[in-house]
Order: C-alpha cells, then structure tokens, then sequence
C-alpha cells in the first residue's frame, strides 16, 4: 500500500531510510492500545454523526476482527508498514474497504501515539503495583518470623549497633511502599487523554474529546493540544520512579551478596536461586542479586536516554519521540521481572543461619552506645559518659577483650556509677529491647510494626 503522504512526493524512500524511519518493530506492542483507542475514536465519530452508522458498524467491526486474528496469532504487524497505526489501518482498509479510510478523521498519529502510549503504561503501573505488593508480603512473612531474630547494624559498613533482623526487613517495606505511592501519583498523570489534541492544534472537525476519554478510562483530557502531543514528562516520571524502585532491589541485592558470604555467613543461598560455577565446584554463586544489581544500570541509561531526548526540543511533536518507547517498555520489562525474581528469592532462595547472625552481636562493641546511656541513666552529661565510654573502649582493644569480660571494678575504674546491672543491660537482647522510641529496632515496636503492615497489606 502506499504511504498516505505519498502524493506529496516524486520518488519513495530509500530502503534503508524506509527502515530506519520505521517503528513497527517495537511499537506493535502497542497493537491492542491502537486498536481500543480507534474502537473509542470511531464510536465517538459516530456520536457526532461525522460517520454514518453504517459506516460506526463497519469499522468497529473491523478493528475488533482485526483484534480477533492478532490474538488467534493470524495477524502479525510487520514491514513495509512504517508503524502499528498504519499496520492497522492499512489491514482494516483491506477488510471493509473505502470506509476504513474515514477511521484517520478528526486525529492525527501525534495525538494517537500519545494515547496509546498512555494505555499501554497505564496498565503497566497497574501490574507493578501487585508485583511489589506481592515482594511486600514476601518481605512482611520473612520480618514476622524474625522479630527477636537479632542481626548487626551497620553505618559506614562499620558495626553499629544490634538490630531485630525484623526491623531491617521493615525499612525495605517502607522503601517499597513509597515506591507504589510514587506509581500512583505517575499514574494519575499518565491518565490524561492527549486524544484529539490532533497534530498539535486540535480539529476543525466534530469532535467529543470527553467522550472518547471517558471510553478509554481517561480521568480528563489535556487542556492544551499543543502540550498534549508533546508531553513526554510522564515517560521519564515513570522511569524514574522505576530507577528508584531499582535502587531498592540493588540495595536489598548488595546485602544479601554481603550476607552469603564466608566472611559475613549471615544466611546461605538454598539451590533453588543459586547456582554453580563451570571450574570451581564448591562455588554457590548468587546470580539473581547479582544481575538484579547490574540491570539497575540499565534502567538508569534509560532515564538519561529521555532526559536528553526532550531536552532542547522545540514544541509540539517531533520525530525524536519515537525513541520514547523502548526505554519504557524495556524499564518495565527490567522491573516487573527483577521485582518477580526477588520475590522468589526472598520467598525460597535465601535461609538465615540464626546461630551465627546471634554470635555476631555478641563480639563486638556495637553495644557501646548502650554502655554510654547506662551511665546517662545515672544522670552522668551524655558527653562525658560518651567520652568514658570512649575510653573503656580503648582499653579493652588492647587487651583483645569485650565489654563482658570486664569485672565490674574495672568498670568502676572509669566511673563510679557503674554497677552490677550493667553487665545485664549490655546482653544484645536487653539492647534491642531498650530501643523503645516509637520507629525504633526495640521488640515491642516491631510487634507494633508487624500488626501495622499486617493490616496495611491485607494479610
């Protein structure tokens, strides 16, 4: 079939710039978008009477018998066609004729790429809102079988101080939560209709914007036409919220690599997520962190790809947008698949090693702050118990020795106002358990955390 502009021209393409002008081999993708926003435009036409209702039947019928043959797999958009609205269109003239050429009235491939591009994301952020909802509660049941399960804390990847392992899962919870509030406030703007915006001045045509938009589950319609078919800042708001969404996963990814470790032996990989190596067989490697970490950075390319596509370009429409659509839809491949990957993980790839994960508070000075606010409850200036502390600690390092296998005159040797009960309240248990301010790693506020998310995510 020709190319519609065609009579504008004397000679056709050159082969390779027909090819390289083409889209049809990614935005087919879009082929069911296409389709429901031309069932939408063409029942609007005929509500305005633009089209007959004979000629309303016939291309409805069409385009959903053209849907029926693309889902029966008897259908397959593909070159000469330039892209996936001449694809369809082309195929509907074929089906019914002459009338199939008065679907295109009234709008242009500016404003229909925009709204199919809108459906298509729409439905997306839809899914990857039950994804992460599903990792949430994988994370919640992994948090609520380990509320007095205790795992150092760290800062500056130094111990800190101990920690419910609870309470460390949790802040991923809040992480993630934050990441489907960010989709939802991008959804709300990818839910515009950009439909019969036309090229960029709207139509001289009767036309219903709100009619169509209401059909297609628009929530309202672009007030300005020349915005409509040039705004892009919803792609790179969702690929952004994805990069950030990413960064959660690589965070949780870099742990656990950390945590599987000889070094660390905080938990161990089980066969289901992990596999070998081709020379060394001792090897248990952690593949899935591993590339879930390295497919953060290709989301990230991602987003500088549309920052700098819509940077310097001039209003409405230029042919620079088509490169819009295969960062969103490979970034929405790349997390729906990284966040389905984790899940499993966290679900039946990874088993904490309790025994070591409690030897580990046990050995180290992560409870000095704890030393420090003991005295502080004897009314001793933070400062000074601070600095006390200070030096107990550099006693005991070049002794090779802890804070427990000090006898209490040594204690007293630094301050008075250390007692007997002092050897209790620095057990990591008794530590963990003190942290009582509301947000804190103490058990009782984990507990209130737990029934909190448990409420939150219906469980």
């Amino acid at each position: 079939m020709a190319k519609v502009w065609s009579k504008r021209f004397d000679n056709s393409l050159n082969p390779f710039i027909e090819k390289f002008n083409a889209s049809i081999d990614f935005d087919r993708k879009l082929i069911l978008e296409d389709l429901d926003c031309s069932i939408a435009h063409a029942k609007m036409l005929g509500k305005t009477e633009v089209l007959s209702s004979s000629e309303t039947f016939q291309i409805i019928n069409g385009l959903e018998a053209i849907k029926v043959e693309f889902l029966e797999g008897k259908f397959i958009p593909s070159l000469p066609s330039e892209d996936i609205h001449y694809c369809i269109e082309e195929k509907l003239i074929s089906l019914i004729g002459e009338t199939g050429k008065k679907l295109h009235t009234g709008r242009s491939r500016n404003d229909q790429v925009g709204t199919d591009i809108r459906l298509w994301l729409r439905k997306e952020i839809d899914n990857l809102d039950v994804l992460i909802t599903d990792l949430q509660k994988s994370f919640f049941n992994l948090a609520k079988s380990n509320i007095y399960t205790l795992i150092p804390g760290y800062t500056h990847m130094q111990r800190a101080q101990p920690l419910s392992l609870a309470h460390h899962l949790l802040a991923y919870l809040e992480m993630f939560q934050r990441d489907r509030e960010r989709f939802k406030q991008v959804r709300s703007r990818v839910n515009i209709s950009p439909l019969g915006a036309a090229a960029l001045a709207g139509t001289k045509i009767k036309i219903d914007r709100n009619f169509t938009a209401a059909e297609l589950g628009f929530d309202g319609i672009y007030r300005n036409s020349i915005d409509a078919v040039s705004d892009r800042d919803f792609c790179i708001e969702f690929v952004s919220s994805s990069a950030l969404a990413m960064s959660h996963l690589s965070k949780i990814s870099e742990e656990i690599i950390l945590w599987v470790t000889d070094e660390f032996s905080f938990a161990k990989l089980t066969d289901k997520c992990a596999t070998g190596s081709s020379l060394m067989p001792q090897k248990k490697n952690p593949d899935v962190p591993e590339l879930i970490r390295g497919k953060t950075g290709r989301v990230y390319g991602h987003l500088q790809a549309l920052l700098t596509m819509v940077k310097g370009v001039p209003l409405a429409y230029n042919k620079d947008f088509q490169e819009d659509k295969e960062p969103i839809f490979d970034t929405a491949k790349t997390l729906s698949s990284c966040i389905k990957a984790m899940t499993i993980l966290i679900d039946e790839g990874i088993e904490f090693n309790i025994k070591n994960l409690s030897d580990s508070v046990e050995n180290d000075f992560s409870n000095a702050t704890d030393l420090a606010d003991y005295l502080v409850g004897k009314k001793v200036p933070f400062r000074t118990a601070y600095n006390v502390v200070g030096e107990i600690v550099k006693y005991c390092s070049e002794r090779k020795m802890l804070f427990k296998n000090l006898k209490i005159e040594e204690f007293k040797n630094f301050h008075p106002e250390f007692h007997d009960d002092v050897f209790v309240e620095l057990q990591p248990h008794n530590v963990v358990k003190s942290r009582k301010s509301e947000g804190g790693t103490g058990f009782a506020q984990v507990e209130k955390e737990v029934n909190i998310w448990q409420k939150k995510l219906s469980l």
